[in-house]
């Protein structure tokens, strides 16, 4: 359901004039049902903004996050643990090495 397709606004139905007949209906309690509508009508409404501007925030937030992770620097290299592994290979390729020689 759109925004754009809601008819009626709380002011609307508080104002709304019905006609009388000779076996109509009870006219306070006509009134206090429409009271209890107005009520929630005026609570979806408070819902709805809400979400909406729960939405943008979250949109707003989600783009940030995706600017900020485009900005940042790629992770540089640690050429001292590469330079470990390296020579622990050697190590340990080289005694292999060594042995299969003999």
């Amino acid at each position: 359901m759109s925004l754009s397709q809601v008819q009626f606004s709380g002011k609307d139905i508080l104002e709304k004039e019905f006609k009388t007949g000779m076996r109509g209906y009870n006219q306070e309690e006509v009134d206090e049902f429409l009271d209890k509508i107005i009520q929630d009508y005026d609570l979806f409404k408070q819902e709805i903004d809400r979400l909406q501007q729960e939405n943008e925030r979250l949109k707003k937030t989600t783009s940030d996050q995706t600017r900020s992770r485009s900005t940042q620097p790629a992770p540089q290299m640690n050429y001292d643990v590469l330079k470990r592994l390296s020579n622990l290979e050697k190590a340990v390729f080289g005694k292999k090495f060594a042995e299969t020689d003999n």
